[in-house]
């Protein structure tokens, strides 16, 4: 018997520092982490297929709103396992050590061990059950202390991670007037055409750039963002992330060597990095999207679109070549996070028949303003 409660004794710390370890290696260590004991990805990849199962019940419409609430709902879930291990644990420790306590329950059962462990995480502390010996009053404020930092922790947490996703959602609303909705290369290209100042166009992507350096910073620091879906219909990070690589692609395989494709191919460069970073945290390796995104015949109405909107370039097949060379950089990696998180890749033409996000609303719809796509 007493090994028994010496083996649950070193389990019960193995909990408590497993979940300590745990909460402090997503919570609070800013950087990647490779241990492959960890048990938060596997609770993560578990029940990200359990939420994506319950989705398929819903209407193909109303199924992107179910899959938003993975992100929020993941978090306060795994909060909530992290406080009743440490609960479960400091009650167990207790428990298998036979800490005098005093408790109307004679002897004390470990239901009341469980109640002072919990009392004692959330400081409520009622009194009415409460360790005897230094040593329970020990682990007591031990426990309260752990508490309370875990509850000032999650406080502090919950504005940087939704700070991240703000400033994230920021350049993925101003895609839209410039790249439609849903984005695509096509469509930013297109707008950009007319612009005969080169100025507009640097300045866009060098935004961009930085964007993409946010978005691998605050991802892999928090991975959970991942899971958090934009606010606006037909758009997502991953989305705006493809078509800036669309776009730069292009601009890098057929304009010629200026100022415009110098940033390009900055651009290119860091979105690409973050495309790699984030899909490793899938662990799903990266794959080539089946049908291709970009055949023969859809490249040429491409470029045909293109010119006629103005925008100059060279055409050849060295730079039909180039542009495949730089697609197969990043596709299989976007196609991996799209296949990991049921986003949609952005198509490279624009779909003319839908309107922008901004052109309507509800009032557009019903007939009593006008329509903004008009305009």
């Amino acid at each position: 018997m007493a090994i028994l409660n010496i083996l649950l004794a070193v389990l019960s710390v193995a909990l408590i520092l497993m979940v300590l370890v745990e909460g402090f290696e997503s919570l609070v260590l800013p950087r990647r982490i490779e241990r492959a004991s960890r048990l938060t990805p596997y609770f993560y990849r578990g029940f990200w297929r359990i939420w994506v199962a319950m989705s398929r019940l819903y209407p193909r419409e109303k199924r992107d709103n179910v899959l938003a609430i993975f992100g929020p709902l993941s978090l306060l879930a795994l909060m909530s396992i992290w406080a009743m291990g440490l609960i479960l644990g400091f009650a167990t420790l207790q428990w298998s050590l036979h800490v005098p306590i005093r408790s109307p329950d004679h002897p004390p059962a470990f239901e009341t061990y469980l109640y002072l462990s919990a009392t004692t995480f959330i400081t409520l502390g009622y009194g009415d059950v409460s360790p005897e010996t230094a040593f329970g009053r020990a682990l007591a404020d031990i426990e309260a202390g752990i508490g309370f930092g875990f509850l000032a922790i999650i406080i502090g947490y919950m504005p940087v991670l939704y700070a991240a996703f703000s400033r994230r959602e920021v350049e993925i609303a101003l895609l839209d007037a410039r790249a439609s909705s849903p984005p695509s290369a096509g469509a930013l290209l297109e707008r950009v055409g007319p612009c005969t100042d080169d100025t507009d166009l640097y300045a866009f992507l060098h935004s961009y750039e930085r964007w993409a350096g946010e978005l691998i910073e605050s991802h892999l620091s928090y991975p959970i963002l991942m899971y958090y879906r934009s606010q606006h219909e037909r758009q997502s990070w991953l989305s705006t992330l493809t078509t800036i690589l669309d776009a730069c692609a292009f601009l890098i395989a057929y304009t010629p060597q200026g100022k415009v494709n110098y940033q390009a191919r900055m651009t290119f460069a860091m979105c690409r990095h973050s495309a790699i970073d984030l899909a490793l945290v899938f662990d799903i390796p990266p794959a080539l999207p089946i049908p291709d995104r970009l055949p023969l015949e859809r490249l040429t109405q491409l470029k045909e679109l293109i010119r006629a909107a103005g925008l100059e370039f060279k055409d050849s097949p060295v730079c039909d070549e180039r542009l495949n060379e730089l697609r197969h950089l990043y596709e299989p990696f976007v196609n991996a996070i799209s296949t990991a998180l049921l986003l949609p890749l952005p198509d490279w033409l624009p779909n003319h028949n839908l309107p922008d996000n901004w052109q309507t609303s509800q009032w557009d719809r019903n007939d009593h303003f006008f329509r903004a796509r008009e305009i």
